[in-house]
């Protein structure tokens, strides 16, 4: 098993920057990717970018150029840093974590909304 503890999420102008960080606990060592969805009431849970352990990323074309994924493996932590935000990108943001053999984990949210 694996729990996850997202912050960073919050209000923010279009424009603006924010942080989400994730921090893995349990059996971590299994962990193959990380990353990060997001989510608008009514839509599908969609990809924002994922890092595998190797340091292999895929980022959602949407946000390509504005956010970046990060991982520390000793720290079992990932983190996104989103730049230059639009109203668009206003949603409920979850970490994933995907273990082979177990499936995947999931947090419990973090809202960001960019908004004036």
């Amino acid at each position: 098993q694996v729990q996850l503890v997202e912050s960073g999420g919050g209000l923010v102008q279009p424009g603006g920057s924010l942080r989400l960080s994730c921090a893995a606990s349990g059996s971590v060592a299994s962990i193959n990717r990380m990353g990060w969805y997001r989510q608008i009431p009514g839509k599908q849970r969609e990809l924002v970018a994922v890092i595998f352990s190797v340091g292999t990323t895929v980022i959602a074309n949407s946000v390509k150029g504005r956010f970046t994924i990060s991982r520390d493996n000793a720290k079992s932590t990932v983190t996104l840093q989103m730049n230059s935000l639009k109203p668009e990108d206003t949603a409920a943001y979850y970490c994933n974590v995907f273990v082979p053999g177990s499936g995947d984990f999931w947090g419990q949210g973090t809202q960001v909304t960019v908004s004036s």
